[in-house]
């Protein structure tokens, strides 16, 4: 799987599990695993450059960050984090602009 199939693969699944904690169909640890597992997914591609190869990337690896610092269960009670989170499905969705102060890098071995 190259990089770019990956993270459009990648993004739709983190979007559909970051509404779902929103929503309350699922559980946030359901939220914290899939993160966890796509993680160790990501280091079997053997990724050696830092730099996003665009702004949806760097925009889904930011999401992966903040997520991976703060936890899922921050997204219930951290409004901050989730209005930054929001923005970044929206951005996804392309019913909004690419999110301030959205840093993302690839995570590297």
């Amino acid at each position: 799987m190259i990089i770019e199939q990956f993270i459009n693969e990648k993004t739709t699944q983190i979007s559909a599990y970051v509404r779902a904690v929103l929503n309350q169909g699922i559980h946030y640890t359901e939220l914290d695993k899939f993160i966890v597992d796509l993680m160790d997914e990501w280091t079997l591609l053997n990724v050696t450059e830092e730099t996003p190869g665009n702004a949806q990337e760097r925009v889904f690896w930011h999401i992966v960050h903040e997520l991976s610092l703060h936890g899922a269960q921050s997204l219930t009670h951290d409004l901050y984090l989730k209005s930054e989170i929001n923005t970044c499905l929206d951005f996804f969705a392309g019913t909004g602009s690419y999110p301030i102060d959205c840093i993302g890098w690839r995570p590297l071995p």
